[in-house]
């Protein structure tokens, strides 16, 4: 069941007896690292959470900010990686399920969906099939309730093999009278079950996100819950009528989902500090014979829980039964802070609510600096020597890391509620807000290469990448989301990444004003001892104050100036250049100045918002090379320009860079903006469609057409 010697001796002393089977498999998901964050607690602490625009923080189904006009963005990542090993579509689908209840429980009604996606290499049937179906999951769910697959990103590499990544992003908007809590208050107020009926899927699905896999294991698709979005929209649709029409009656509201009826009831009592009887002879079920420890730990989808005042019981029927939907009362609040639980007539568990929610133990596990980081630390620079410029910028653009990912957001419909107004394919994704001259942007980031160097720095520097993608786009970034995917905790080198990857995504959120508001974590990403990049992943939402400041990183004209925005260094350790040529990565992450970073940033949305910016783009894998030509390709576009460093460093992954054009006339006013701050005109928009990069007597020169068909034909060959 997951419990260890200790932690079943604590429960007894808890009791003052020995738990039966039902209480100890209570006992075993609500303690599992997936409900409890026992490894993780200490770490988490660090996070800033806390800020002007925090509506609400971490501890409830979602975060919110405040983005004026009384209204407030929801949003949250949560993963489904040991589920879309094991069974990917129905993994990643029911993962795009489970983050869209989160945020509705919260009132909020949901824009937008995004995902953060990590795969092997593709050179093995088995990934391209994981692809494919994590993809085909995604958008056959997401597609469905009509949500836009607005952003994402996907990386390849060795060590996601056999632990694959499927973090899915969920953003909401929401009014603020609206913002509910999952509480479950008032002594003998009615607990009512709403949705689909509860079967044998999923069970100790939150205890099996919380092991190592093992190949004799990989066989465990009971864990594994099955989803239906269309019974989600018509859940969806009634809870969102309950909170706005019925807000007097409604006490709280909470999503079933990682371990299912326990943690959701269990949960809401402990947070009021209530107590709660249930009794399973009245849950809806969809299987015969279910015992009460199948039920309480099932994870069946498409479910929520309310609490709601006595009484009332009957509107709130009527009302799910508008939308064809199951609303069963299955208990009520007690005031003795016990979670008492009945079937057949009989106490089949009887236990202290707090002792299921909030008194797992804490583990503050051992911490060691692994000997690759002092070995990174000590490496020389990796410069590369007499490079066919040519043939490598060709290749860097056909690496599946690089390459257009039209192949996989093709599938998704990122148009539907018709209110996208950047799709997939720029910085970030922008969402008009209805009803007012605002948008929303948002995005997902994180480099794990960097963190496999220097999670400290990799951390910070995938919040502030998500932060130049923000502001690239026109908008303020507010506060971030993360998805910290790890390894097994219990090696002390892992423990150490986790805490370093913490450390610096913390200092960059304070840095840049970006609160954690909400987010969630995967460890024992791990397989046969065989573990992933430290993977922190960061969603980040931002305000556009006024919808003529959206901006986009392709070229708008020929003869508009481009300048690079930020210092460029022989910086190639992690680099994409770096595993092109080596195979692998090594030596130190490139450097990271968060003074600079901040400043940086604040000059481009000042000037953007200036109007003197026609398109911006932030320089990430491949360098200044690659952002050169995809903000080319739209248009179809050449440019040409002369580097003020060496024509090999036109790959440098150096931080802190934009590429950014604009109009001839508004070339003094942008120039303003950066005063002591590195910005360099380094030449214009051509009409001719050749991209023409100079560097001294070196001269790169390559057809923006050939390119083009490179890089948007890459993915999908890799994956035939």
């Amino acid at each position: 069941m997951g419990l260890t010697d200790s932690e079943y001796a604590l429960i007894e002393s808890i009791l003052g007896r020995k738990p039966n089977y039902t209480e100890t498999g209570l006992f075993s998901v609500m303690w599992s690292e997936h409900c409890s964050y026992k490894n993780s607690k200490p770490v988490l602490r660090k996070f800033p959470t806390e800020g002007k625009q925090v509506l609400q923080g971490p501890g409830e189904g979602a975060g919110i900010v405040d983005i004026g006009d009384g209204l407030g963005v929801a949003f949250k990542v949560e993963s489904h990686n040991h589920p879309s090993y094991v069974e990917p579509y129905q993994g990643a689908a029911t993962g795009v399920g489970g983050i869209i209840r989160d945020v509705f429980s919260m009132g909020a009604r949901p824009i937008a969906m995004l995902n953060s996606l990590r795969f092997g290499e593709l050179t093995k049937p088995h990934t391209k099939y994981l692809v494919s179906e994590v993809v085909a999951g995604i958008a056959g769910y997401g597609n469905s309730i009509g949500i836009p697959t607005v952003g994402g990103e996907v990386q390849f590499e060795d060590c996601y093999e056999k632990n694959p990544l499927v973090n899915a992003m969920c953003v909401g908007l929401i009014r603020k009278e609206d913002i509910q809590k999952g509480q479950a208050v008032g002594a003998g107020n009615p607990v009512m079950y709403v949705g689909a009926k509860t079967g044998r899927d999923g069970i100790h699905g939150a205890t099996f996100a919380s092991v190592e896999f093992s190949e004799e294991g990989e066989q465990q698709r009971s864990a594994v819950q099955v989803g239906d979005p269309f019974m989600e929209k018509l859940l969806l649709e009634a809870c969102l009528e309950v909170i706005e029409q019925h807000a007097d009656i409604l006490v709280g509201i909470q999503d079933m989902g990682a371990a299912g009826l326990v943690s959701s009831s269990s949960e809401m009592a402990s947070k009021a500090g209530a107590g709660l009887e249930l009794v399973m002879d009245d849950v809806p079920q969809r299987e015969t014979g279910m015992s009460a420890y199948e039920m309480l730990l099932s994870e069946s989808q498409e479910r929520m829980l309310l609490c709601v005042k006595k009484g009332h019981e009957a509107e709130i029927q009527a009302l799910f039964e508008r939308y064809g939907l199951h609303a069963v009362t299955i208990g009520h609040v007690t005031e003795d802070k016990m979670y008492k639980i009945i079937h057949l007539g009989e106490v089949v568990a009887n236990v202290p609510v707090d002792a299921l929610a909030e008194d797992a133990p804490v583990y503050h596990k051992p911490s060691k600096e692994p000997a690759r980081f002092k070995a990174f630390q000590n490496e020389k620079p990796f410069v590369p020597r007499n490079l066919d410029h040519g043939a490598v910028f060709e290749k860097l653009l056909a690496s599946p890391t690089v390459a257009s990912k039209r192949h996989i957001y093709e599938q998704f419909d990122y148009q539907v509620r018709t209110s996208t107004a950047v799709a997939p394919g720029s910085d970030a994704a922008v969402i008009r807000v209805r009803g007012t001259d605002k948008a929303i942007a948002m995005t997902t980031d994180c480099n794990s290469r960097y963190l496999y160097l220097d999670p400290e720095t990799g951390g910070a520097i995938a919040v502030a990448e998500a932060a130049r993608n923000i502001v690239a786009s026109g908008a303020k970034p507010l506060a971030i989301t993360d998805g910290l995917n790890f390894g097994n905790p219990e090696k002390p080198e892992i423990f150490w990444e986790i805490e370093k990857a913490v450390d610096g995504i913390s200092e960059a959120c304070r840095k840049l004003d970006t609160p954690v508001i909400s987010g969630n974590v995967s460890l024992y990403n791990e397989t046969d001892g065989t573990g992933i990049y430290p993977t922190p992943v960061i969603g980040m939402v931002g305000l556009v104050e006024q919808t003529k400041d959206i901006t986009t990183q392709h070229f708008k004209e020929a003869n508009d100036l481009i300048f690079l925005i930020g210092e460029t260094k022989a910086e190639f350790n992690g680099s994409e250049l770096q595993k092109l040529l080596e195979g692998k990565i090594s030596g130190r992450a490139p450097e990271l100045d968060l003074q600079i970073e901040q400043k940086t940033q604040a000059a481009l949305l000042a000037a953007i918002q200036a109007g003197t910016v026609r398109s911006a783009h932030d320089l990430a894998e491949g360098g200044l090379a690659v952002a050169l030509a995809e903000a080319a390709f739209a248009g179809e576009f050449g440019a040409e320009v002369k580097l003020p460093f060496s024509l090999t460093e036109v790959f440098s992954e150096s931080q802190s860079r934009f590429l950014v054009s604009v109009k001839p006339e508004n070339r003094a006013q942008f120039v303003q903006y950066f005063e002591g701050l590195t910005a360099y005109e380094i030449g214009k928009v051509t009409e001719n469609g050749r991209l023409v990069i100079q560097s001294g007597e070196d001269v790169l020169e390559k057809e923006t057409v050939a390119l083009r068909a490179i890089w948007e034909g890459a993915l999908s060959c890799l994956l035939k």
